[in-house]
């Protein structure tokens, strides 16, 4: 009751609806692939086998096909009304399924799947378009958490239930769908309004130009584009990995097919517990340093799997789940698989909830839609690269072993185009692994637009434990010899830090600081600044210099004052006459940023900022404690 409280009605009928759809599509879909293996049935000449594969692919199609047209119409059209139209869709969808069901018409069930698919490629801009709408930003990570948790265990119980509905009664599969996709229309009606974001577009009802400008919709964001290729890069791998498993286990850890339903939702408990955890360390903002700790969990646990089913001969399918688990093997194998779909779901909430936080509103739902393109291209290049593996005699174990490879190359290339990953990694390390980052007042600092932000200086990673406050970029105005630094300046270049000089050192670089910073601002960004000038030498505040008058007389924005309090006497820190005599202090020791109210531009006098910042400290606070103690 507490989370729904927080995330609000509205979003939880959207979840509802959304869980209750994804549950029922895997539920037909596991039904399906039941009777059509186990009955034999054959249609136009193929054989279960490539009955089942066209089955998969009839599911995947649309989201190539109908992407485009589906961003469209989400970003014209009132999303509620749509979402209620997608679910009446649902049903009619599961009447013709249902039927097909009863009448034992392969081609009804297989042109109901197509439609199943249809229909989820127009739900899903919908989706992720309408959450930004129906929560506050501090929101956001914990919606897409549950949101994704909620999709893995509808999975897991709709294949769970298809698999079990297969030995009923045909009538009784057909009510069970039917009765679901009602639940998801009723559902579907609590939706609270949503106002169209760009009710002026033009629908293009064509495929090849509207599918090309989606993607040059999504690069308009270097960010956004390769979130966009990270989450397709982890529906690539979930594809292969979820394809190999069967026979994984099977022929190489001896697990009957009861140890491959374990697994399978094994796999998909754990996503969501990786979306879960990953909403617990996000700390209410999108934390884009989780996304690099998940990639590394890819990798060492498809390499974990690859090297633990690998060197061992195993008799195939004899276990059952309880000898799976009472052997090493089976233990060290889920924990495995378990632990790598934990990953992915760290790597994935991150992408998810920056694609649409930092997406134009106006152009979501077809950022989205691209995302859907990509996503279903990428799945049917690992089943292309998958069946060419295969062909060429590579075993299930080396192609983990591949995949754990490929995975290090993908990240390492990302993180070379786009550095905000790492950095984001080291500010979230800093604050929440080294220290225990504590913020009052995060949300004085604006979501968009300009604003100067004035901090007192203590330590040489200040500006680091500052980025953690915000998950928007900050400009931080620093000495220009840190960037000529061999080990750290490539560092303060990523982070785009504007190097400035005193009067006496060099003017140029001192009158490019300023224009620089002019600029940012235009820019509409955050640029922070320490008055002070120089760290600490006492632990107290000295006093502040005037550049922040020259800089507001030039822009007249907003100063933010803030006040940042425990990391004097750390190894960071001027504390004592040399590095041995500073001291780390406890592991995970509290850390205090206090962010004050906004000063306008006209109040903004040094002394007044100066003031405003002292205030926040613990010192000024415990002394007028004391003054106003009886």
């Amino acid at each position: 009751m507490a989370h729904e409280a927080k995330l609000g009605a509205g979003f939880w009928a959207l979840f509802t609806t959304q869980f209750l759809g994804a549950f029922n599509d895997n539920l037909f879909k596991t039904t399906l692939t039941v009777i059509i293996t186990f009955e034999a049935v054959q249609l136009a000449g193929l054989a279960p086998t490539g009955l089942v594969a066209l089955a998969g692919a009839l599911l995947i199609l649309p989201f190539a096909l109908f992407s485009a047209l589906a961003g469209q119409l989400a970003d014209r059209y009132p999303k509620h009304v749509l979402i209620r139209l997608t679910k009446l869709g649902e049903c009619l969808i599961m009447l013709l399924g249902g039927t097909g069901l009863m009448l034992k018409s392969m081609p009804l069930c297989l042109c109901a799947l197509f439609l199943l698919g249809t229909q989820a490629t127009f739900f899903g801009p919908l989706k992720y378009g309408a959450l930004p709408e129906l929560l506050p930003s501090e929101r956001l990570v914990k919606g897409n958490a549950f949101v994704e948790m909620g999709t893995f265990l509808a999975i897991l119980l709709g294949t769970i239930a298809g698999g079990i509905l297969a030995s009923h009664d045909r009538v009784q599969v057909a009510a069970v769908i039917m009765g679901v996709a009602v639940l998801g229309y009723l559902s579907a009606r609590r939706v609270p309004t949503l106002q169209p974001a760009a009710p002026e577009l033009r629908v293009d009802w064509g495929w090849f130009r509207p599918t090309w400008q989606l993607v040059s919709i999504s690069r308009r964001s270097r960010a956004v584009f390769h979130s966009i290729l990270g989450i397709s890069w982890f529906w690539l791998l979930g594809a292969v990995v979820l394809s190999i498993l069967p026979e994984l286990v099977k022929d190489h850890l001896g697990g009957g097919a009861g140890v491959v339903t374990f697994v399978l939702g094994a796999f998909s408990v754990g996503v969501g517990l990786g979306a879960f955890l990953c909403e617990k360390l996000s700390y209410e903002q999108i934390e884009l340093g989780l996304v690099p700790i998940g990639a590394l969990g890819l990798s060492l646990f498809l390499g974990w799997l690859g090297v633990v089913s690998g060197p061992f001969a195993a008799q195939a399918g004899v276990l059952d789940i309880a000898q799976f688990l009472a052997g090493s093997r089976g233990l060290w194998a889920t924990a495995g698989i378990v632990l790598l779909a934990i990953s992915g779901g760290v790597f994935t909430v991150p992408l998810y909830t920056m694609l649409q936080g930092r997406s134009e509103p106006s152009s979501r739902s077809r950022v989205v839609a691209a995302n859907n393109v990509l996503n279903a291209l990428f799945m049917v290049g690992g089943s292309v690269v998958l069946a060419v593996l295969s062909g060429l005699g590579v075993t299930t174990p080396q192609i983990l072993l591949i995949l754990a490879g490929a995975n290090v190359l993908v990240a390492a290339y990302t993180y070379s185009v786009v550095p905000e990953f790492l950095f984001r990694l080291i500010c979230w390390g800093l604050a929440h692994v080294v220290y225990r980052l504590e913020i009052r007042g995060r949300e004085r600092i604006p979501k968009q637009g300009p604003a100067v932000l004035v901090c007192n200086h203590i330590t040489f990673i200040d500006w680091l434990i500052l980025s953690a406050a915000t998950q928007r970029p900050i400009r931080f105005v620093m000495h220009y010899e840190f960037l000529a630094l061999p080990f750290t300046g490539r560092i303060f270049r990523d982070a785009k830090v504007i190097p400035i000089a005193g009067a006496k050192e060099n003017v140029e670089v001192l009158d490019a600081a300023f224009d620089s910073i002019a600029a940012a601002l235009a820019d509409g960004e955050l640029v922070c600044i320490f008055p002070e000038g120089r760290l600490t030498r006492d632990g107290k505040l000295s006093p502040f210099r005037r550049g922040i008058e020259r800089i507001i007389e030039s822009s007249p924005v907003t100063v933010i004052p803030m006040g940042l309090h425990g990391l004097w006497g750390s190894l960071f820190s001027r504390y004592g006459k040399g590095p041995l005599r500073r001291r780390f202090g406890h592991l995970w020791q509290p850390v205090v940023l206090t962010i004050g109210a906004p000063l306008a531009p006209e109040a903004a006098s040094v002394e007044a900022v100066e003031r405003a910042v002292t205030e926040l400290l613990p010192q000024a606070q415990e002394s007028s404690a004391h003054a106003t103690s009886p």
